[in-house]
């Protein structure tokens, strides 16, 4: 039987251990993958579960790693992703999803599919997947910069106990990461008192527990982790974080291209930067490498960002 619970976040007050023993962060990834595994409820239509995290709507990654599942279940299993843009269209709720796949093309060495999300009837989210053969073909990729060892900074969630109390009450609960995930800001601001900086940013992440051996579910989780840090970027040279009161954030679009084969249980790289905001929007992008300097996947987001005045 498919039953959905909601995984709600103890509030940073909490005396929670930011580094689990090896059974409970083996729990947790397995709350994170079975976070993707979907219940088919008809031809080429599937229901995902949803997880509270902490923030205020269903967190956009969630949304981006199902939807890739339920494209990935209607296409040969020789083809694998290379790409896929989304619109995310309204805010979803803790709730779970609906998702209907349409077979757009299923051509010699390509596959497209087209996603939908609903809620209660109600269209919250859209994608456009294309799958490929594995061919050969030329070969070359950016550089990885450097960047110090994943250990050298706190966890976020080691940030986030080390704050206490002083994290807004309104905010104790929000913008938290799966527990499932691990995730290290190289350059991090000031979460209460930020100074304006770069919009360059460097994060590790990593699942706390080795993951099944299926290339989907890295690539699914993947995309979930990938809709962490990105719009933070556009914030950095405004001093603006996510606990600002001020502010006003939501993801608009996400695209990503899946480049080479990786692992999300060993450390990745995300360096992100933001090269344009301007009309309460922002654009950012993000590349992904592996430890030994393989770019891996590449992304893009524009999201709105209000400042109340």
């Amino acid at each position: 039987m498919f039953l959905c619970s909601v995984f709600r976040p103890p509030p940073m007050t909490s005396t929670i251990s930011p580094t689990p023993d090896a059974a409970t962060a083996a729990r947790h990834v397995a709350e994170l993958v079975d976070l993707m595994q979907l219940e088919a409820t008809g031809e080429d239509r599937f229901r995902g579960c949803s997880a509270n995290i902490g923030t205020p709507a269903v967190f956009g990654g969630q949304v981006l790693g199902q939807a890739l599942v339920a494209a990935s279940r209607t296409v040969p299993a020789d083809r694998a992703v290379h790409s896929m843009h989304a619109y995310f269209l309204l805010p979803g709720e803790h709730a779970p999803i609906d998702y209907t796949v349409h077979r757009a093309r299923d051509g010699r060495s390509f596959t497209t599919r087209h996603v939908i999300a609903k809620q209660e009837g109600r269209e919250i989210f859209e994608m456009a997947a294309s799958f490929q053969t594995l061919d050969e073909g030329i070969d070359h990729q950016d550089a990885m910069p450097r960047a110090a060892d994943p250990l050298s900074q706190p966890s976020e969630l080691e940030r986030r106990i080390a704050l206490g109390d002083r994290v807004p009450a309104d905010f104790r609960f929000r913008g938290l990461v799966s527990p499932g995930l691990e995730i290290r800001v190289m350059d991090p601001p000031d979460l209460l008192k930020p100074q304006p900086s770069p919009t360059e940013s460097k994060i590790w992440m990593r699942a706390v527990a080795p993951l099944p051996d299926d290339p989907l579910v890295h690539r699914a989780l993947l995309a979930y982790a990938s809709d962490n840090g990105l719009l933070r970027a556009a914030m950095n040279p405004h001093a603006l974080t996510f606990f600002s009161t001020k502010l006003r954030v939501a993801s608009l679009d996400h695209a990503m291209w899946f480049h080479r084969d990786f692992r999300l249980d060993d450390w990745l790289l995300y360096v992100v930067d933001s090269p344009s905001a301007q009309g309460a929007r922002a654009l950012c992008r993000g590349s992904v490498f592996t430890r030994d300097g393989r770019l891996v996947a590449t992304t893009m987001q524009e999201g709105m960002i209000r400042v109340k005045t």
